[in-house]
């Protein structure tokens, strides 16, 4: 039975993945997950108590995953401006994939403190990599410019996801550039 209730768990936090990746917050509602899954309404409240507790377990599941993919493309680079770019490269190369659409999407929705406690632990996770690197370089303020580099990622993210002008890796290698050389590319 709880193998059961595992399962029946995994798959509504994979619908609600789907939905999130495809229409954003707005798309996650319980009678689209009880569509989703083939599960009545009320079995969907079962597992969750409300909107927000889904948001939270997939903020649990997944943001360490992401985050870990980050960590390990940071590790293997040689330099402080090697695992600059990893850390640029990764979290973009992520964006096609419906995990990080669905996080994408929990990010910019309006969340309770618990969500909103456990993104900002996972955001600060990265961050805090990535000022390491920065203080490697010798930066003066390096929390504060590794603050200023994710601001470049998430809008390289926006700019991937709105299908611009430009395609992918171009914007990703723009993202890159400003990221080790400023505006002077």
């Amino acid at each position: 039975m709880a193998e059961h209730r595992s399962m029946q768990r995994a798959a509504l936090l994979d619908a609600a993945r789907s939905l999130l990746s495809e229409g954003g917050t707005d798309a996650l509602t319980f009678p689209a997950l009880a569509e989703r899954t083939g599960l009545a309404r009320s079995s969907v409240y079962e597992y969750f108590r409300s909107r927000a507790a889904v948001v939270e377990e997939l903020c649990e599941a997944d943001f360490p995953v992401w985050a870990a993919e980050v960590s390990a493309a940071m590790a293997s680079a040689e330099t402080a401006e090697g695992k600059i770019e990893a850390y640029v490269r990764q979290q973009l190369a992520l964006v096609g994939d419906r995990r990080h659409r669905a996080v994408v999407a929990i990010s910019a929705s309006e969340l309770e403190a618990g969500a909103r406690e456990k993104i900002r632990a996972a955001h600060g996770g990265l961050v805090a990599m990535i000022a390491q690197a920065l203080d490697e370089l010798g930066h003066a303020q390096p929390r504060l410019a590794a603050m200023l580099l994710q601001g470049i990622v998430d809008a390289a993210v926006r700019r991937i996801e709105l299908g611009a002008a430009e395609d992918p890796p171009a914007i990703t290698d723009a993202a890159v550039n400003m990221a080790l050389r400023g505006v002077r590319g």
